[in-house]
Order: structure tokens, then C-alpha cells, then sequence
């Protein structure tokens, strides 16, 4: 007799439902995955500058990065002028680059490391800005009010340390002289010394340039370098109340004359004559035509 094949039980309910799918891991915000990159530069540059690392990083000081400090900064305001994004983002990286380095050059000696450097940011910007982490109201409202009560905290820290207290103090002597202008047009005028209107820069620079004539016509040229230095002092001035940054302006006006000046060069070429021949009328007709091409 045939034996009877026995069915299998049921499973429980609770053996046949699906098994789950393994949980989607989420994406690291940004905030997160800055946080990952910005160690990871951290540990490429002790490593560059480590025992076993790149004889050229280990080699650097303080003093040998500066070239390549500033280089970096003007490749990014240029990736900012041309509007070019793509690259805004590799020259930020670059920037970032170099103040790690410095800061791993500093920790090597003993001194401090990043992490000192991004509290002392950190928390600058919460003493600073009182209005958005404080715990009362403070009533500031515009970006002059902002500026006044940051020079405002700034005085009272200077103080607080014993040191002199002065608006003008840590501007860098560095700086590139027209922004270094702006600058201190900038922080005065956050107090109140400023001229009340546009207009009234405008009239001082009027003044400046019949100074100017007057030095240029006999009074020497150490009179009229010191004139030159108000004229432009007094334009940076009037680039701040128009809200213009001078440097970014005076670069994209150097761009601007290069590239008319190279196509004026090519113009002379083209027909065989070198611009070295030309007469400054002939420089000057061809000048007028690429204006109007390029206008």
C-alpha cells in the first residue's frame, strides 16, 4: 500500500511575510559630507608634510607659501569676474588648500593646528552677531547697523585684551593699496565719517584732480605723487558709496584694455606692419574701430 505523502504544515503568518529589503543608507547631507572632505585635506597635508611624505610640502614655511597664498586668491576673484562657476569651485578648493597648509606648517612647530583656527572662526562670528545668536533684541536691522555694532565689539575686544583700541587697526598693510582704500573708507564710515552723499565724493574728487593739475604744472613731483595718492584714495572711495569693489573694477578695466590693445596689435599685423612702425595717429584710428567693434 502506497504510503500517503503528508502535506506540510502552513508557515505562520508571521514566516511568510516577505522578507525586508536591507535599509536605504541616506545620502550625508552636505553639512556631513563637507565635514568627511575637509578631514580627508586634513590628513592628505599631514601626510605631505609627514616623515615619509613629498620633500617639496615638507620644505615650506610660512613665509614661502605667501606667493601661492595670493595667487590662489586672485584666481578665485578672476573665476568670480569671469562668472565661471565650474571653476569657482576647483579655486575655492585651492584657497581652502593653502590655509590647511599653513595651519599643518604651524601645528609642525608646535603652535596651534586647524582646529584652533576654525573655533577661533567660529566663535567670532557668534560674538559678532549678537542679533541672530543672541538671546534679546537688539534692534539691528541693516547691513550699516550690522557693520556699525561688528566695529562696535571689535573696539570693546581690543580693549578687553589691553590693546589700543582703533577702527583702523589690522587692516593689512599688505593688501593691494586700492582695496586696502576701500577698506578704510569702509570701517570709518561705519561710525559715521563718510560723506552724507554720493555726490559730494564726486566733488572731492573734482577737487583732487584741480590739485593734481596744479602739482603737475610746478610744484614737483613728490607734491604730485602725494596728489595722485588722494585722487585715488578719493575714487576708492567713490567706488564704496556706489557699492562697487575698485579692485574687481580696475581688473575687468585692465582685461578690457588688453584685449582691445591685442586686437589692435593683431589689426597691424594682418597687414603686414608692425605696430612698432605705426604712427600714433594710424594706433589711434585702429584703436577707435576695435572700440566700436567690441562696444
Amino acid at each position: 500500500m502506497a504510503k500517503r505523502t503528508r502535506t506540510p504544515a502552513a508557515p505562520p503568518a508571521a514566516a511568510r511575510k516577505k522578507p525586508r529589503k536591507p535599509a536605504t543608507r541616506k545620502r550625508p547631507g552636505p553639512l556631513a559630507s563637507a565635514g568627511r572632505e575637509f578631514q580627508k585635506l586634513v590628513d592628505i597635508m599631514a601626510r605631505l608634510r609627514g616623515p615619509a611624505g613629498c620633500p617639496w610640502d615638507r620644505e615650506q614655511t610660512i613665509a614661502s607659501l605667501r606667493g601661492f597664498l595670493l595667487e590662489e586668491t586672485y584666481e578665485v576673484l578672476n573665476a568670480i569676474d569671469r562668472g565661471d562657476h565650474a571653476s569657482l569651485m576647483g579655486e575655492i578648493g585651492d584657497l581652502l588648500f593653502e590655509g590647511v597648509f599653513l595651519a599643518q606648517i604651524e601645528l609642525d612647530e608646535g603652535r596651534f593646528n586647524v582646529a584652533d583656527s576654525l573655533r577661533a572662526i567660529n566663535a567670532k562670528l557668534v560674538r559678532r552677531h549678537p542679533h541672530i545668536f543672541g538671546t534679546g533684541a537688539s534692534g539691528v536691522q541693516t547691513s550699516g547697523q550690522v557693520l556699525e555694532q561688528w566695529e562696535q565689539i571689535k573696539a570693546r575686544e581690543q580693549q578687553d585684551a589691553g590693546e589700543r583700541r582703533s577702527l583702523l587697526r589690522g587692516v593689512p598693510a599688505a593688501m593691494p593699496s586700492l582695496l586696502r582704500a576701500h577698506e578704510i573708507g569702509a570701517r570709518v564710515a561705519a561710525v559715521g565719517f563718510d560723506w552724507a552723499r554720493t555726490a559730494d565724493v564726486v566733488g572731492k574728487i573734482e577737487e583732487e584732480v584741480s590739485e593734481l593739475r596744479g602739482a603737475v604744472a610746478g610744484e614737483g613731483l613728490d607734491r604730485s605723487e602725494e596728489e595722485m595718492g588722494d585722487l585715488l584714495f578719493s575714487i576708492a572711495n567713490l567706488a564704496r558709496k556706489l557699492g562697487i569693489e575698485p579692485e574687481s573694477a580696475l581688473r575687468k578695466a585692465n582685461d578690457k584694455f588688453s584685449a582691445r590693445f591685442e586686437a589692435l596689435e593683431h589689426a597691424f599685423e594682418s597687414r603686414g606692419q608692425s605696430i612698432h612702425d605705426a604712427t600714433l595717429e594710424e594706433m589711434e584710428a585702429e584703436w577707435q574701430r576695435v572700440k566700436s567693434q567690441r562696444s
